[in-house]
């Protein structure tokens, strides 16, 4: 893992990879942070400039399904009887094209090619497309109110070795770790921070159904002792925010794509917190805790939630789950 430089001077730009961003514009006695929306993750350093050569990922383009035609002719009885059988034929045929194409078996991509695209984002998009400067949060908050998040630093990316604790990084094992991103946002009012994560994996999509079964089944993203750990970026609001401090979390293990998703959060002002929360259990109508009272659960997975977002935008329609 390559050590985090300190956060760059006023007006500069943070490079994703390299250094993590200067603090949110507007803390006191902070700098600010101007991020660049072209640098990429893994992107190589030009001759002599110092800048990393940026590349962008292809946006796709969305298909508007047909509008069925009406029939405009009247057909014989035995003409129709024709006609049937062969439009049930080509039925057979198409339906047996589509179920190969959806378990990836088709040569032309499908399926497979989505979930292998996915896989490869954090070479190919530029960091503010994975996790925005700026989030809106409309309704995320507690009782719908709208939230909306600040980044404040980026991680290099890095292995998976000391982001998580010991057993979930065990319990996460069986589907590799490729690269992991990092990023941490402060809310409106600074007073709570939250690191979200993604982990892209060397697994394939029998793999993540596999966790993803695993995780529901024996409940490892409700144990406090398999959390993800925070990002704490010196000479950001985050300084502090260690294991101690994690109020909240949330961990999605993606089937379609090679992705894990995690956010957690705390207070800002390093305070820690002896009974952390899952951020479902603190979003719980009628909890009564501290985290769940001070909303941390929401802002866990709200802003999870949308960084899965901005990760599915970059790969196309396809990968879209209903809400």
């Amino acid at each position: 893992m390559r050590p985090a430089h300190e956060p760059p001077p006023s007006g500069g730009s943070g490079y994703a990879g390299s250094a993590p961003a200067g603090p949110a514009r507007g803390t006191p006695g902070a700098a600010a942070f101007a991020p660049d929306p072209s640098h990429s993750w893994s992107a190589p350093l030009s001759p002599g400039s110092g800048r990393p050569v940026v590349s962008f990922a292809e946006p796709e383009g969305y298909d508007e399904q047909a509008r069925p035609r009406p029939l405009g002719m009247r057909i014989r009885p035995r003409i129709a009887v024709a006609a049937a059988c062969v439009v049930l034929g080509a039925g057979l045929i198409g339906g047996a094209v589509t179920g190969s194409w959806l378990v990836g078996d088709s040569g032309d991509g499908g399926a497979r090619d989505t979930f292998t695209e996915a896989g490869g984002l954090w070479h190919s998009v530029p960091v503010d497309q994975l996790f925005p400067p700026t989030v809106s949060g409309t309704g995320a908050g507690p009782g719908g109110a709208d939230r909306i998040w600040t980044r404040i630093a980026v991680a290099p990316d890095t292995g998976c070795a000391n982001a998580f604790d010991p057993l979930l990084r065990k319990a996460l094992a069986p589907v590799g770790c490729e690269r992991l991103l990092r990023a941490t946002y402060i809310d409106a009012t600074q007073s709570y921070v939250t690191t979200v994560g993604l982990l892209f994996t060397t697994a394939d999509a029998t793999a993540m159904r596999s966790l993803d079964a695993r995780f529901a089944k024996e409940g490892l993203d409700r144990r406090t002792d398999l959390m993800p750990r925070p990002y704490a970026a010196k000479g950001t609001p985050a300084a502090g925010f260690g294991d101690e401090q994690r109020a909240a979390w949330t961990v999605s293990v993606l089937t379609d794509a090679p992705v894990v998703v995690y956010a957690v959060s705390g207070w800002a002002d390093d305070r820690a917190v002896d009974d952390p929360q899952p951020a479902e259990e603190a979003m719980e109508s009628g909890a009564t805790t501290s985290v769940a009272q001070a909303g941390l659960g929401h802002e866990a997975q709200g802003l999870a939630d949308r960084v899965e977002r901005a990760l599915r935008k970059n790969v196309g329609p396809s990968t879209e789950q209903p809400s």
